[in-house]
């Protein structure tokens, strides 16, 4: 494939959705040569689901693919059963193989949806991590020392406050950074919160007299609840979800995170996000902006069809209080079926769901006490905010 060398796309590649570009310099000069680069992304399967903030790093592939360069996608298999501490203010459990191969057997599919993975090198750090001795690990650890690593502001906090922090978490990095020595990375992109880690790459390239990559990293974006969007807190926007399930997380995100989400998690011109920008400023209704904004990142993962539909199944039932023509239609026993049908997860957050005044009578909005064993007539439920069922007798 062809590098294509335009000022233009390589400047938004160095803005958009970027927080720091540590050597800036030099990676311009690289996008400038002509010369194909190894562009480097690393995700542990620790969840089953790619969630937008995700996204954010795998837009930034996209943009480096587009200019010829070669995306090297790293699943991994075997750090994530060690556990990345970069983003939490205590321990990360160690995960099970079993636990980190079945959350991976979807990714293909989902990454699928932003890149061209026909182009995409995927590789595994099992590969070359799993064959590690114990002499080459205190070669690699030699690279750093441990106010290195304590210095770090969440690591700082947890000992500050007493906290555990174990030797594993100390291993990371220098298991990440020789990720970027066994691919010959040129380019590694990742969030403000793997910082340390990309660095630990560049350390390790050198020490190996590779030259060091260059970093892109890209904000944290906010989930539903106004936190950093997490799996481990339950806030995110996922791309296996239903449309019309993703069109209302994101229409229920707060008014302030439109513009940070138009210019980090689509490709929308940069040119229409500025307009958008000046039409907020002017008070044009924010529910409006973000029904665009739910619209194209439903299209982005499930096509134009779907994005119109759950548009649609958005205005019938939160504007005009409408129940959806197409709702899904289950028979007895029904709390059983709503599971196998994953209209929801388990009978204990139906429970939660009941107690909470969240199952109702779809057309009166009676809140249901007990889930019914059987009926003489149809009952349309309302599940939550955006759910409904047909109970059929």
């Amino acid at each position: 494939m062809e590098v294509i060398v335009d000022e233009k796309k390589i400047q938004e590649l160095l803005t958009r959705g970027v927080e720091e570009v540590i050597h800036r310099e030099s990676l311009e000069k690289r996008l400038r040569s002509g010369k194909r680069l190894r562009i480097k992304l690393g995700i542990d399967p620790t969840s089953a689901n790619i969630h937008l903030g995700r996204t954010i790093p795998l837009l930034k592939l996209l943009d480096f693919q587009e200019l010829g360069h070669q995306i090297v996608f790293i699943v991994g298999d075997f750090t994530g059963v060690i556990g990345d501490t970069s983003d939490k203010d205590a321990e990360r459990p160690m995960l099970s193989q079993e636990t980190i191969d079945e959350n991976k057997k979807t990714y293909y599919a989902q990454i699928a949806k932003i890149l061209d993975i026909d182009k995409v090198e995927f590789r595994h750090n099992t590969e070359w991590l799993a064959p590690l001795s114990y002499h080459d690990v205190a070669a690699h650890a030699d690279a750093f020392s441990v106010s290195d690593f304590i210095a770090r502001d969440n690591i700082k906090r947890r000992l500050d406050s007493g906290k555990r922090v174990s030797l594993r978490e100390v291993l990371y990095p220098l298991m990440q950074g020789y990720d970027s020595v066994a691919i010959q990375a040129d380019v590694e992109v990742g969030g403000t919160d793997q910082r340390f880690n990309i660095l630990a790459g560049r350390a390790l390239q050198e020490r190996f007299g590779q030259q060091p990559q260059d970093i892109v990293t890209n904000p944290l974006i906010n989930g539903t609840d106004g936190r950093k969007m997490s799996s481990s807190w339950g806030n995110t926007i996922s791309l296996t979800m239903d449309p019309t399930d993703m069109y209302g997380k994101v229409m229920s995100m707060a008014d302030n995170e439109i513009v940070t989400y138009f210019t980090t998690c689509t490709r929308v011109p940069l040119e229409d996000i500025a307009l958008i920008k000046t039409e907020l400023e002017q008070g044009v209704n924010p529910r409006d902006i973000k029904m665009k904004l739910a619209r194209e990142i439903v299209r982005m993962y499930h096509g134009e069809e779907n994005a119109t539909k759950a548009e649609s199944v958005f205005i019938e039932t939160f504007q005009k209080k409408h129940v959806p023509e197409d709702v899904p239609e289950i028979t007895a026993p029904y709390v059983e079926n709503l599971i196998r049908h994953g209209l929801v997860p388990s009978k204990t957050e139906l429970r939660r769901l009941i107690d909470a005044g969240g199952v109702r009578v779809a057309d009166t909005e009676e809140k249901l006490s007990e889930f019914p064993e059987k009926l003489e007539a149809p009952l349309v439920l309302k599940i939550g905010k955006r759910r409904f069922v047909r109970l059929l007798p």
